[in-house]
């Protein structure tokens, strides 16, 4: 027999391509001048998002190619970590969100050209449900000389925040983004080095301004998203509208400013003002907006608020009949503040979970949350650690769980009660809890699914 010997020793006949797979290949590596894909079957569709290249045209790729494999291709070239689940598992709306985060969290006022985020936005707008801002650039300072810094020190104080914009202005984007469900801000620079200033952690009264009057034109924030946990509890589904402005320095004005903006805005289910310095003139709006709006979940975790910011928020919340969540947590309420919650609560018949961890709480409020216990059966989870209880609120506590069947979680560590005592208190806890599973089995077989 004849034999023809390759000079590739390599070669055989099981390496040449299908005549299909030519064209395709054909088909890729004309790609841009002559883009064939809506006609092809789904597996040669596949073909073409294997193998095109990555460095198409945004604007023309974005049209072009549906969520799948090209877009996966896009992300894993882009960035290391790329977790696909935290976008409903889909890969185009993850690099399009993550893009437009980028291009948010390096806009320089002053330098950088709206046009670069309205470009973006014109391309992604349908596909953005989430925002996670984790920093906003300030204006680049020019040099000043010697003069110049003592005379604007001396102007200083007698000017309004009347220059331009001092971070990015919201109100360019937010209302072009309809699909927008989740809203996350912080103003604050990941790295500033040696050119630290503490005006780079706080938003100024314009940027509050522009944000509020953004957030009124944003009318659909819309999250699926955990349920807060109270500190045990595991997270469930749930639908809830939401904002959260956290680690900017956000103070009584800008918060009522806030506030003021967002008491028309009917959709919001979730605020979450944690980690700022929010006092008690801040804590009254929010008590204005808890009569106004149909808020279910709100965070003041570390803030400023003291007794007489506590008393608005119980007021309000005596009324309320849609809150489910309060973090009051890390805050100044005393027992001023502490005792007038727990008495609210003896008319709120809709929270579920209540934490007033480190506020400086003693064994009076335990007295009037013991009160409180006896009637209300609503409350799932209390967070009362790191206060001083001692043992006249570690006895109110227990008589008090000896009677009640609905709380399901309780932290008391760090209260100065002992240990015998919580544990008894524990104890009653947990029987809450298989009661519950007892009675509910469905809620048992997802706790234990979780």
């Amino acid at each position: 027999m004849r034999r023809i010997i390759a000079e590739d020793l390599d070669w055989s006949l099981a390496t040449v391509s299908s005549l299909s797979n030519l064209c395709l290949q054909c088909i890729v590596n004309n790609f841009e001048e002559r883009p064939i894909y809506e006609d092809l079957t789904s597996s040669e569709k596949d073909f073409i998002q294997n193998r095109v290249s990555l460095s198409l045209p945004l604007h023309f790729a974005a049209n072009v190619f549906p969520d799948g494999v090209y877009w996966k291709r896009c992300c894993e070239q882009k960035w290391k970590v790329c977790d696909v689940s935290n976008y409903g598992e889909s890969w185009k709306r993850m690099f399009f969100e993550r893009q437009l985060e980028n291009i948010v969290e390096l806009f320089v006022p002053g330098i950088t050209e709206p046009k670069t985020v309205l470009d973006m936005v014109t391309l992604c707008k349908d596909h953005i449900k989430k925002l996670n801002i984790a920093q906003l650039l300030p204006p680049v300072k020019e040099p000043q000389t010697e003069d110049e810094e003592q005379a604007s020190e001396l102007t200083l104080a007698n000017e309004d925040d009347k220059s331009g914009m001092d971070h990015f202005d919201f109100r360019i984007l937010l209302g072009k983004l309809t699909n927008l469900e989740e809203l996350h801000l912080v103003y604050k620079v990941k790295s500033c080095g040696m050119n630290f200033e503490w005006s780079m952690f706080e938003m100024t009264n314009r940027d509050c301004e522009s944000l509020a009057k953004a957030l009124k034109s944003c009318k659909k924030l819309k999250q699926r998203h955990a349920e807060p946990k109270a500190f045990l509890s595991r997270p469930r589904d749930v639908i809830s509208h939401l904002f959260r402005l956290h680690l900017s320095h956000l103070e009584d004005k800008k918060c009522r400013l806030l506030v003021k903006y967002l008491l028309d805005h009917t959709s919001l289910r979730t605020l979450d003002f944690s980690h700022n310095v929010i006092g008690d003139s801040g804590a009254r709006a929010i008590g204005k907006l808890l009569t106004k709006s149909k808020l279910e979940i709100l965070n003041l975790y570390d803030n400023n608020i003291g007794g007489p910011g506590a008393k608005a928020i119980a007021q309000a919340l005596s009324k309320n009949t849609t809150l489910v969540s309060l973090n009051l947590c890390l805050n100044r309420l005393k027992d001023e503040g502490g005792q007038a919650i727990c008495k609210a609560l003896l008319n709120n018949k809709t929270l579920l979970h209540l934490q007033l961890g480190a506020n400086g709480v003693t064994w009076l409020t335990a007295l009037s949350l013991s009160s409180m216990l006896a009637q209300n059966n609503t409350l799932k989870s209390i967070n009362l650690s790191c206060n001083t209880l001692g043992e006249v609120g570690g006895n109110a506590l227990e008589e008090a769980m000896s009677r009640n069947t609905s709380v399901t979680e309780c932290s008391i560590h760090l209260t100065d009660i002992e240990e015998r005592r919580v544990s008894v208190i524990n104890q009653m806890v947990w029987n809450n809890q298989f009661r519950k599973q007892e009675t509910n089995p469905r809620e048992k077989n997802t706790e234990n699914a979780n």
